[in-house]
């Protein structure tokens, strides 16, 4: 954004920054308040249930060592009829986890009016919820082989540090809940001590990051949103292409000062407050060759969920890389449409689509990844740039701005 822009705007709107005219209701500042004291709860609730999964682990150990060493029944009889109750359990976080999820969206879409406000709670609840699979797989997992245990174990050697079910522990779980990644394992890599000036500086550059944020899109992004409205309306492609073409310049500012905010400033803050030793977030997407490589690296966290608990489990089950491929950005893309289509009251599938777009464009972009030479890279770099600014973001963000105007905003009182 040069300053001749930051001139025309300010010649042309004045200043638009005003902290009074949000519509910040306080109901909706206290069901969120609520809200993120609820969502918590779940987790606690999967403890319990691992809890009691863990105690008929242990029976079922023991029972499984008093018939090998006084009858010559089958060793395995008490570990397969422990496996009755692995349904219940699963079930019972299943019902749990999605529990999680669905009250808060039903709070946020009928409920909280602000859409900011309602995509903070929306955020927490998705992450709690994500957490909690992960949780509730791992464990499956760990309970397995507490069963099984196999001389030729696949678990990782750090894993012997905290055994389960030793691992299953109020303390335990505080630790996943607030540690920055969401694949649960029972012990982390932990750093020697906390560096509170780097934690100092990292809260002020997310401090300085939001209201940057904020600024930007009061003065810069809510004229062009408005004014893209009555284009919208009227379906004048040509006008709406050139407001996409405005709109792709100050949404990847905003875009990528709320990644450096939550991926560089939020995370490594939290991760240093933790001794949290893995502080890969992200990788250098901003050069990926690829539209696949960029799902791989802007946000490590989320990748490491789906290949941990849906992309490895289904090539386990024999299914192809392709359909778990699809499997995951079909998940991906409903988590999207609820983080973006609930808060804002419209669910539109658009957000959805648009990950779902995502995998003929990786398709199409992947031989150039393997090409020899530079000029594949380059050119799948240039691909994924301009999707990236013209196609993802600005029209994701015009069309759900123009539905939410509809329904409560200028178009909806025109109509009236």
């Amino acid at each position: 954004m040069n300053l001749r822009l930051v001139v025309e705007n300010f010649q042309k709107y004045g200043v638009l920054i005003c902290i009074r005219c949000h519509d910040y209701r306080r109901h909706d500042i206290l069901l969120c308040t609520f809200l993120y004291a609820l969502v918590p709860c779940h987790l606690f609730v999967a403890y319990v249930i691992e809890l009691g999964a863990a105690q008929h682990a242990k029976g079922a150990l023991g029972r499984l060592k008093r018939s090998d060493s006084h009858s010559t029944d089958d060793p395995f009889q008490a570990s397969r009829t422990f496996q009755a109750t692995w349904h219940i359990i699963a079930w019972a976080h299943a019902i749990n986890a999605t529990l999680c999820l669905l009250v808060t969206t039903y709070a946020v879409y009928y409920h909280i009016n602000h859409p900011l406000i309602g995509t903070i709670c929306q955020i927490h609840a998705i992450i709690v919820w994500l957490k909690n699979c992960s949780y509730a797989f791992t464990n499956r997992d760990l309970r397995h082989a507490y069963l099984y245990p196999q001389s030729d174990s696949t678990l990782p050697e750090i894993y012997s540090q905290c055994p389960y079910p030793r691992n299953v522990t109020i303390s335990n779980l505080a630790y996943y809940w607030w540690a920055p990644t969401l694949v649960y394992q029972p012990v982390y890599p932990r750093s020697s001590s906390i560096r509170w000036v780097f934690v100092a500086k990292r809260v002020a550059e997310c401090i300085g990051l939001s209201v940057f944020i904020w600024l930007a899109s009061a003065q810069y992004a809510a004229p062009l949103l408005r004014n893209s409205l009555d284009k919208m309306a009227t379906l004048d492609i040509a006008s709406i292409i050139e407001r996409l073409m405005k709109l792709s310049t100050i949404s990847l500012i905003i875009w990528l000062a709320g990644f450096f905010a939550i991926f560089q400033s939020i995370l490594n803050a939290l991760a240093e407050i933790m001794r949290f030793g893995d502080r890969e977030f992200y990788t250098d997407w901003w050069n990926s060759p690829s539209v696949g490589n960029y799902w791989r690296t802007w946000n490590k966290p989320m990748y490491h969920f789906m290949r941990r608990h849906i992309y490895s489990p289904l090539l386990g089950r024999g299914y192809s890389y392709v359909f778990a491929s699809a499997m995951v950005f079909v998940f991906s893309g409903l988590l999207h449409e609820l983080l973006v289509g609930v808060p804002t009251h419209n669910i539109l599938g658009v957000a959805f689509v648009g990950m779902v777009v995502q995998l003929p464009m990786i398709a199409m972009t992947a031989p150039l990844e393997k090409m020899q030479g530079i000029n594949g890279r380059v050119t799948g770099n240039c691909i994924f740039w301009i999707s990236f600014c013209l196609v993802g973001q600005p029209l994701a963000a015009l069309i759900y701005f123009f539905a939410w105007q509809g329904k409560y905003g200028s178009i909806s009182k025109e109509k009236v």
